[in-house]
């Protein structure tokens, strides 16, 4: 599939780029606060438009190399066994807004992370009612969110393996923090896969269907992939790469965002998190590149952010604040962001400007 490919910009945001920043959102840093981010707090990124989806009429569909092909309404869904997941997702472009030259997509700072609690049906025993063939190799999603990207018209949809898709905690997601899913968070029915970038949690679910070849639609073959350079064919997007955030402390100032906090002992707090089930075994922040050991709460569940923090004695003067992650198998996040054409998987240190001043 030959697709064309945006080039790379160095310097101000573009028209196009403020668009975008105007109708998806961000989580709001200090929402860190919330072990389960409001549903309205919750980052949003919507590829199309909004579609319309009408519970009461809406029908997921299971078809391709199955034994039983069917039909299911959402009360049909609601009936079957049902599991609630904590969650943390997080866009593959988070932190794409920083890097230089970056691409032209949505300028994400570093809000495009939430966690939620998601109740759903798990989606292997959607698979095994169906009676998957031993001819499938993989799982295809498709949302009814219609549109152009890259030149080709089509339905948002990806993929996942066999194995993949049948692991027990990939949910087909009707409620979101006990509520009915909202219209902008894919209402009435979507995927949720655990430790995966939110690309894969395909909203506005409308087909499953099982395919012989590997999926060769926009958004898995020509989108979503770690690129060094133009011309990589690149390593495709999966798990979620370590990271962490602070809620910046103090006040801010409205225009800068830069902090002013009150001398004395001022406690930092944040979460950290990382994908494909491996945990974060430890957080550090630093003051003025001093890095000190934080304080970890317990682990929320195999697929949730993991609270910290840190008592921090605070002095007068201008000081930058740091903080990052490493995981359960030793990976770090790095100081600076990796390149990637696409700005995908930035996961560097964050810093936070602070004045501390009586």
């Amino acid at each position: 599939m030959a697709l064309t490919r945006r080039p790379p910009i160095v310097g101000r945001y573009m028209q196009e780029e403020v668009a975008l920043a105007s109708r998806n959102s961000g989580m709001p840093l200090e929402a860190l606060r919330y072990d389960v981010t409001p549903a309205g707090l919750h980052y949003l990124l919507i590829h199309f438009d909004i579609p319309p989806g009408d519970a009461a009429g809406w029908r997921l569909g299971i078809a391709g190399l199955v034994e039983r092909p069917r039909e299911l309404g959402l009360d049909a869904i609601r009936a079957l066994p049902a599991k609630t997941l904590r969650v943390t997702l997080e866009c593959a472009g988070n932190g794409r807004g920083q890097m230089s030259p970056r691409y032209p997509s949505m300028p994400w700072l570093e809000e495009g992370v939430s966690t939620a609690e998601w109740t759903g049906t798990p989606l292997a025993g959607l698979l095994e009612a169906a009676g998957v063939r031993p001819g499938a190799k993989e799982i295809v999603f498709r949302g009814t969110d219609r549109g152009i990207d890259r030149g080709t018209e089509h339905d948002y949809a990806r993929s996942l393996t066999v194995a993949e898709a049948m692991r027990p905690d990939v949910l087909v997601v009707y409620a979101m923090n006990g509520q009915p899913l909202l219209p902008q968070h894919g209402a009435p029915l979507r995927l949720v896969v655990p430790g995966w970038y939110g690309m894969a949690s395909v909203k506005w679910l409308a087909g499953i269907e099982a395919v012989a070849q590997p999926f060769d639609g926009v958004q898995q073959l020509g989108s979503y992939h770690f690129r060094a350079q133009s011309g990589d064919p690149g390593v495709p997007c999966t798990h979620i790469r370590v990271n962490s955030l602070m809620a910046p402390p103090g006040i801010p100032d409205f225009y800068t965002r830069r902090r002013l906090v009150q001398p004395g002992r001022v406690r930092l707090i944040g979460r950290a998190w990382s994908g494909g089930g491996v945990q974060v075994g430890r957080v550090e922040v630093a003051v003025d590149g001093a890095w000190h050991e934080a304080r970890l709460d317990p682990q929320a569940g195999p697929w949730a952010w993991r609270g910290w923090s840190y008592e921090w004695d605070a002095v007068p003067g201008e000081h930058v604040l740091a903080c990052r992650a490493t995981d359960a198998n030793g990976v770090v996040q790095p100081m600076e962001p990796v390149a990637d054409v696409s700005g995908f998987g930035n996961n560097s240190v964050q810093r936070v400007q602070v004045t501390v001043g009586a």
